[in-house]
């Protein structure tokens, strides 16, 4: 079983879009399509990049594409009941029960509340997962009712995430446009995830540098 034939599985849609609609209701920034793509995506590259196994790879953007299905029952602890859902539907697929094993591991610590970065795949996927700040993300189209969130989010007008060619850092490196947010809103509302993303760097053997307008933050 591929990561495409998982993209392309009925119910795995419909669960992804389900989720994303319940957030929209609760006033959250998109967690559709995009954005399980791109984690998947760059959780790929990142293990990639390494030197992962192919197969290690596939599983990290099975992983990132499924990570937040678990929305659809409920915000809270969406990282738990996603990992469970995600067995449910693997188990139903026939996947050896050590690839369910490393992916829902990886779901079920993702969240910066209760998540560690407890092997590589977990660690690639809170890489991904945590570095997604962009202003496309951004649901709310009226700036003047925006709350601290689609602030930050919008005010994100380039977002990368990178190893360096010695294979040493992750840089996440992000423009924002201070008009619509400063450097210490984005820190109010997202230290906890960057320092969760510094503990999965260290699991992959990197160490993790944030760069905002050209400075180095961490």
């Amino acid at each position: 079983m591929t990561f495409e034939e998982i993209k392309r599985d009925p119910a795995i849609r419909a669960y992804i879009a389900q989720a994303d609609v319940s957030l929209e209701a609760l006033g959250y920034t998109e967690h559709s399509f995009a954005h399980v793509t791109r984690v998947a995506e760059t959780a790929a590259y990142l293990l990639e990049t390494m030197g992962y196994p192919a197969r290690t790879i596939e599983l990290a953007k099975i992983a990132g594409y499924l990570h937040d299905i678990g929305n659809i029952v409920n915000r809270i602890e969406h990282s738990l009941s996603g990992a469970v859902m995600a067995f449910r539907l693997l188990d139903k697929m026939d996947f050896p029960p050590e690839e369910i094993a490393t992916i829902i591991t990886a779901i079920g610590n993702h969240d910066e509340g209760t998540g560690v970065p407890v092997n590589d795949v977990a660690a690639a996927l809170i890489l991904a997962d945590k570095s997604d700040v962009r202003r496309s993300r951004v649901r709310n189209r009226d700036i003047a009712s925006f709350d601290i969130h689609d602030r930050v989010n919008y005010s994100v007008t380039q977002s990368e995430l990178r190893i360096s060619d010695d294979r040493t850092q992750v840089q996440l490196k992000l423009s924002i446009d201070t008009r619509f947010s400063s450097v210490m809103d984005y820190f109010e509302i997202f230290m906890q995830r960057m320092l969760m993303c510094r503990k999965a760097a260290e699991k992959m053997r990197l160490k993790f540098r944030l760069v905002i307008n050209e400075q180095q933050i961490l």
